[in-house]
C-alpha cells in the first residue's frame, strides 16, 4: 500500500508496471462515482501513526470532525484532509457499546496511507474529499488480533447502528487489509493466489468460510501480513447474508504483494427501502493492502 500510494504522489501510475494494477480500478471509480455515498467507513489498520506500541486498541472508532494526514517519516501525503461525521460516529460509538463491543472513542487522530490510498483508489485524488469518512482502526500489527469473528460480528452491530440513525444516509463501508503477502523473514514476497481467491468467494457468499479461518492459517497460507484480511469481515458483517457481487479484480505483483478487490451490493429489495447497507469491498495487498466494501440501502 506505501508502494501504491507513492505511484500516486510521484505521478506514476501510467507506468508499465503500476498501469496494470490502477487500471483494475477504473470501473469501481465509475461505480462509486454513480453510487454518490453520503458517507464512508473505512477500515483499516494503522501503522503506528495514531497509536505506538504504548496504547494497542484492538478496535479504535474516529469520531473527531477532521483527520488529517499522518507524517509517515517523509512529510504527510499530499492529500485533502479527511472530514469525519461526528454525529454518525457518536451514534455508532453508542450503539456498539451497549451491543457489548468496548470500543475506544478516537476524539484526535491522524490517517496514514492505510485510509488515504484506499480513498484515492476509489475516489481518485479531487482537492476534497466527496464525502465525509468514519475511520475504525482495526490492531492487525501487535498479536493478538481480533478473531475474523469477532470483526464479523462487529460488522452486523455496526449494521445496527446504522440502520437504526434517524437521518437516511447512503453508507459505504470499505474493508481493507493485504491479502497474502509477507513483507520479511525467509517466506519474504509470499503470495498464495489460490487462498486469496477463495477467500473472496467466501466473501462473495455469506462470508461463513472466511469467518472461521483461525490465525495460525492466515500465518500458514497467506504470510505473516496476511492477517489483515480479517478486517474484511467487519465490512462483510455490515452486509446482508446474501449479496450481489458486482465487480472482482485480482493481480501480483504490487510491490510484493497480491492485489485483490471486490464491489458486494445488497440486494436489490434491500436497497430499495433505503436503510440497507449495500457493501463494495475493495482489497488489495500491499505492505498494507486495502480493500474495501460498500454499503448501498443506507450509504
Amino acid at each position: 500500500m506505501p508502494a501504491i500510494g507513492a505511484a500516486i504522489d510521484n505521478k506514476k501510475t501510467e507506468e508499465p508496471y503500476w498501469k496494470r494494477v490502477f487500471s483494475g480500478f477504473e470501473t469501481s471509480k465509475e461505480w462509486m462515482a454513480k453510487a454518490k455515498p453520503d458517507l464512508a467507513i473505512v477500515v483499516y489498520n494503522d501503522h503506528a501513526s495514531a497509536f505506538s506500541v504504548d496504547i494497542i486498541p484492538t478496535f479504535a472508532l474516529g469520531c473527531a470532525a477532521e483527520f488529517p494526514p499522518a507524517d509517515e517519516g517523509w512529510g504527510p501525503r499530499p492529500v485533502p484532509v479527511v472530514k469525519g461525521h461526528p454525529a454518525l460516529a457518536s451514534h455508532i460509538a453508542q450503539s456498539v457499546i451497549l451491543h457489548e463491543f468496548d470500543i475506544p472513542v478516537v476524539n484526535k487522530m491522524e490517517v496514514d496511507h492505510g485510509l488515504t490510498v484506499p480513498l484515492n483508489l476509489l475516489f481518485g485524488s479531487p482537492k476534497e474529499w466527496p464525502c465525509p469518512v468514519i475511520p475504525l482502526a482495526v490492531n492487525v500489527v501487535m498479536y493478538p488480533p481480533p478473531t475474523g469473528h469477532r470483526c464479523f460480528m462487529l460488522g452486523k452491530a455496526i449494521r445496527k447502528a446504522v440502520d437504526s440513525y434517524p437521518e437516511d444516509l447512503r453508507v459505504v463501508i470499505f474493508g481493507t487489509g493485504g491479502m497474502s503477502h509477507q513483507i520479511s523473514g525467509p517466506r519474504a514476497g509470499l503470495i498464495n493466489s489460490k487462498f486469496d481467491k477463495a477467500f473472496l468467494d467466501s466473501l462473495a457468499k455469506d462470508g461463513k468460510k472466511a469467518i472461521g479461518i483461525p490465525h495460525i492459517e492466515y500465518m500458514r497460507e497467506a504470510g505473516a501480513e496476511g492477517i489483515e484480511m480479517v478486517m474484511w469481515l467487519i465490512m462483510r458483517g455490515a452486509l446482508d447474508p446474501k449479496v450481489e457481487e458486482v465487480y472482482r479484480f485480482y493481480t501480483v505483483p504490487a510491490s510484493n504483494t497480491a492485489v485483490g478487490h471486490i464491489i458486494l451490493e445488497n440486494g436489490k429489495r434491500a436497497a430499495a427501502k433505503g436503510k440497507r447497507p449495500a457493501a463494495g469491498k475493495q482489497k488489495r495487498a500491499a505492505a498494507t493492502a486495502r480493500h474495501r466494501n460498500v454499503r448501498r440501502g443506507k450509504r
